[in-house]
Order: structure tokens, then C-alpha cells, then sequence
């Protein structure tokens, strides 16, 4: 798969993902490599965790300010229909996104890539 290299703090860990609402990009039962601290750009799967505590996989869409003032990330399903999103529980906190997901490691090794939004027309 090639050499991740990561700067600042390299904490890396796995997720796995539950539910469709990531598909097709991602699958029920893939294990993700998650970088913990990585730096967030639009366009990234991230792992991050909902105001009543809830960890998900999502794709970060575009920074936006909480409702308090606090920066964030504006999240969303790639399969809108199915998820449960920002669309619901709007912007999450900046420090409850937890990590950026760089690669799928099983069951079909990849690194993953940024993706359009087909609900934002952005990346």
C-alpha cells in the first residue's frame, strides 16, 4: 500500500464501518486505518462523535461555525437517503472529530479519496 507518513502526533487506530450510509464508497464490515489528530480538509472520511455520543463515519463537507461560535465540521453521509448526518444534528465540534480515515485496509485494501458531494456540489 506504500508508506503513510504523518506529521505532528501519529496516534493511528481502526474503525469499522456499521450501516449504508457510506456506500458505495465504503461497505457494512470495512476496517479503516484512522490517523487521531490528522488535519481535516473537505472531502475527508472522518470518524467523529455526535452530541449524544454516537461515533460515525461521515464525510467532512466544509468547516462551519457551531452553534456557539466554536469551529466545526458540516457532516454528511454519501448515501443522504440513508444516514443519519449534519442534516440532523448539525455542525459537529471540531474536537469530536476524531481522526481522518486514510485507508481501508480490509476487505478491499485502498487509500481512500476525496469525493464530490452530490448534495453540496462541493468537495
Amino acid at each position: 500500500m506504500g508508506r503513510l507518513a504523518f506529521r505532528g502526533a501519529s496516534r493511528v487506530g481502526l474503525a469499522r464501518v456499521e450501516g449504508e450510509s457510506m456506500r458505495p464508497a465504503l461497505d457494512p464490515g470495512d476496517r479503516l486505518l484512522v490517523h487521531h489528530g490528522g488535519e481535516v480538509r473537505p472531502g475527508d472520511v472522518v470518524v467523529a462523535r455526535f452530541p449524544d455520543g454516537t461515533l460515525v463515519v461521515k464525510r467532512a463537507v466544509e468547516a462551519r461555525a457551531t452553534r456557539t461560535g466554536a469551529p466545526g465540521w458540516w457532516l454528511l453521509s454519501d448515501a443522504p437517503e440513508v444516514g443519519v448526518d449534519s442534516r440532523h444534528r448539525g455542525v459537529v465540534a471540531h474536537e469530536d472529530v476524531l481522526g481522518v480515515a486514510v485507508a481501508r485496509l480490509w476487505p478491499r485494501p485502498g487509500r481512500l479519496r476525496a469525493r464530490v458531494s452530490a448534495a453540496t456540489d462541493k468537495v
